[in-house]
């Protein structure tokens, strides 16, 4: 038996997977993905992509779709299934759970529950972001996504605006020009 095949100890694995490219996967990554009893994806579709590119076969394991619009009514049964002794893998659609992503409550409820929780390092949107913007690096904040609707946005921006690190925010491409001018009037002309 491979080394990938063998079967992983209980818990709730959190891997990381590509923000672009599929071959930015790490190996370990591969091979929890291949070797767990069970699959919590963020979208499965995108998983069942990742995984064909990568030559990984379902083998009958289930793939249980894990979201923000389905995660109140899945955690029960993955609590379940990790109780149970089963292997969970917890994919993102792209990068690390639990940054900007579902992940946070079924976490939350498997360290509670006493279920082991495994994290494999591999892709993160904020450290790219970080290394790309030539910015300071030694402090930051990660903000998140800031809220849709203008005047949330605006006073999320003012809670912010005075903190003495580089900022990072996730925005949605249709409203990043509009966030980009409010964020330039927010903070002023001195601030990069």
């Amino acid at each position: 038996m491979k080394e990938a095949e063998k079967t992983l100890g209980a818990g709730l694995y959190l891997v990381a997977t590509p923000i672009g490219a599929a071959r930015d996967i790490t190996l370990r990554a591969l091979d929890v993905i291949r070797a767990a009893d069970v699959i919590a994806a963020e979208d499965t579709r995108v998983t069942r992509k990742l995984m064909a590119i990568h030559g990984i076969p379902l083998r009958g394991r289930r793939l249980i779709s894990y979201n923000d619009h389905n995660g109140a009514r899945r955690r029960p049964k993955l609590l379940e299934l990790l109780k149970a002794g089963n292997s969970v893998c917890l994919l993102a659609d792209a990068g690390s759970p639990m940054i900007a992503d579902p992940g946070l409550r079924i976490v939350q409820a498997a360290a509670s529950a006493g279920v082991p929780l495994v994290k494999f390092p591999g892709p993160s949107a904020v450290i790219a972001a970080l290394q790309a913007a030539g910015l300071p690096t030694d402090r930051f904040l990660f903000a998140g996504f800031l809220p849709a609707q203008a005047t949330k946005r605006r006073r999320a921006l003012e809670e912010i605006a005075c903190v003495p690190a580089t900022l990072v925010l996730f925005e949605s491409a249709r409203r990043l020009q509009a966030t980009l001018s409010e964020i330039a009037r927010s903070f002023g002309p001195e601030r990069r």
